[in-house]
C-alpha cells in the first residue's frame, strides 16, 4: 500500500510555492509534487471563505486527484505578516506556479519583478485564460469558452448538429502539461545562466497548438477543417463503425494497413475496387466505403472482431466505458490507477503519471492535504515559535 513516504524522485531538491486554482494550474503543479518536489499549496484561511474553486468537494475525486502529494499552508496574503511569510518562502524557493487574473498578482505585491529581486533564481509560471496581456488579457478564461473560442469544437461532433466541446477539460489539462514543460525548461537552463525567468502559458494559446494538424491545414493550405463525426479527417477509414453488439473503432488508412483490413474482413475484391484503390480515391468516397465496411462489420460481434483484427495486425479496438478502461487487462498492467490511504474514505485511487523513469520513478505518497495541515510544520521550519505562530493566526494573517 503507497502510503506517506519521505520525499524522494528526481525533482527531490525543487521546492514549488503552489498558489493555483481550480485545474490548469494543479495539472501543473502535480507534475512536481508526484516527481519529488516539496509543494507548498497555499490558501487562504478559513474565516475568508475563499474556497480553491470546489466548494465542500475538498475529499471528492477531483480535488485529491489533483492535489496528492502536497503541503497546505494558510496565509493572508492581503496582511503584511501573512506577505513577509510568502517573502521568507519565495527566498529559498524555486517555482512560483499562479493562475489569477493577470492584474492580481500585481495588486497583491506577488508578481514575478518583485519576487526576482527576493531570489533572482527564481522561476515564476503563470496560466492564463488568453495572456498575461492583450485585448483579452481581463477576461475570465474557462476551458468551455477556449475549446469555442480555438476552433476545436468547429472540429468536433458530428456535420450538421452545430459545435461540440470535448468530454474533458482538455485545454485546462493541456496548458498544466505545456507549463510544466515550459517550468522543467527553465529549471533546466537555470543550470547554466544562474537566472530563473517568468514562463506564461495561456489556455488559447494551448489550445490552438494542441490542434496541431488541424490548424496547419489553415496555415499552409488555408483549409477550413470541418466537423466530420467518428471519420478521421484526412485518413480513410478510420473511425466507428457498428457491430451485432455494439461499436468499434477501425483505423486503417495507410495503403498496407487497409489491405490487410481487407483481407481480414474476407473482402479481398476491395482492395483494388476502383473506388477505394487508393488513399485518395478513399478519401473522396469515404461515404461509400464506409456503408461497405458497416454492413460487413455489423455480422460480428466487438470482442470477435478484436480477436480477428488482432490475428491480421489491423488497428482496431474496443470503445470502452470508464469502467471497462479500468478493467482492462492492459491498463491493470499499466498500473495507472494508484492507490492512497485517505484518513476519512479509507482507501483511494486517483489516476497515476502517464510516463515513467527506470531508476527515479514517481511516488504517490500522500491525499490531497486539508487546508492549513501543515501550517505549523512550515512556519517552523522558518524559525517562527509556537507563540509567533498563535499570534498569526490570531491576528489573521495565517
Amino acid at each position: 500500500m503507497e502510503n506517506a513516504t519521505p520525499r524522494r524522485g528526481p525533482l527531490a531538491a525543487i521546492k514549488v510555492l503552489d498558489l493555483t486554482r481550480v485545474r490548469a494550474g494543479p495539472a501543473c503543479v502535480r507534475q512536481f509534487a508526484d516527481w519529488g518536489a516539496d509543494v507548498i499549496k497555499i490558501e487562504s484561511p478559513d474565516y475568508m471563505e475563499v474556497s480553491d474553486g470546489w466548494g465542500g468537494l475538498r475529499d471528492g475525486p477531483d480535488f485529491q486527484n489533483l492535489h496528492r502529494n502536497k503541503r497546505s499552508l494558510t496565509l493572508n496574503l492581503k496582511d503584511a505578516d501573512g506577505l513577509a511569510i510568502f517573502y521568507q518562502l519565495v527566498a529559498d524557493a524555486d517555482v512560483v506556479a499562479e493562475n489569477f487574473r493577470p492584474d492580481v498578482k500585481f495588486r497583491l505585491g506577488i508578481d514575478y519583478q518583485t519576487l526576482r529581486e527576493i531570489n533572482p533564481r527564481i522561476v515564476y509560471a503563470s496560466i492564463s485564460g488568453f495572456g498575461q496581456d492583450g485585448p483579452y488579457a481581463k477576461r475570465p478564461g474557462f476551458d468551455h469558452i477556449v475549446q469555442g473560442m480555438a476552433g476545436l469544437m468547429s472540429v468536433n461532433g458530428d456535420p450538421g448538429h452545430g459545435p461540440m466541446r470535448a468530454g474533458f477539460a482538455v485545454a485546462d489539462v493541456g496548458a498544466g502539461m505545456y507549463c510544466a514543460m515550459a517550468v522543467m525548461t527553465a529549471l533546466l537552463e537555470r543550470q547554466t545562466s544562474g537566472q530563473g525567468q517568468w514562463v506564461q502559458v495561456s489556455l488559447l494559446q494551448t489550445m490552438i497548438a494542441m490542434l496541431d494538424f488541424q490548424a496547419a491545414r489553415w496555415l499552409f493550405l488555408q483549409e477550413i477543417p470541418a466537423q466530420t463525426g467518428n471519420d478521421h479527417p484526412t485518413s480513410i477509414p478510420t473511425g466507428v463503425y457498428p457491430t451485432a453488439d455494439g461499436h468499434i473503432n477501425i483505423a486503417a488508412g495507410e495503403q498496407a494497413m487497409y489491405r490487410r483490413l481487407c483481407l481480414a474482413l474476407e473482402r479481398p475484391d476491395l482492395i483494388d475496387h476502383p473506388d477505394y484503390a487508393t488513399e485518395e480515391l478513399r478519401s473522396r468516397h469515404r461515404h461509400g466505403l464506409n456503408d461497405v465496411l458497416s454492413a460487413i462489420v455489423r455480422t460480428r460481434t466487438s470482442a470477435d472482431w478484436i480477436r480477428i483484427f488482432e490475428r491480421g495486425s489491423v488497428a482496431a479496438g474496443p470503445i470502452n466505458k470508464i469502467n471497462e478502461v479500468f478493467a482492462d487487462p492492459q491498463v491493470r498492467h499499466l498500473a495507472i490507477a494508484r492507490p492512497l490511504q485517505h484518513p476519512r474514505l479509507g482507501e483511494v485511487e486517483v489516476v497515476g503519471q502517464p510516463f515513467s523513469l527506470s531508476r527515479t520513478p514517481s511516488e504517490l505518497r500522500t491525499v490531497a492535504p486539508d487546508r492549513g495541515e501543515h501550517t505549523r510544520e512550515i512556519l517552523r521550519d522558518l524559525g517562527y515559535q509556537p507563540g509567533q505562530i498563535d499570534a498569526l493566526r490570531a491576528k489573521g494573517a495565517i
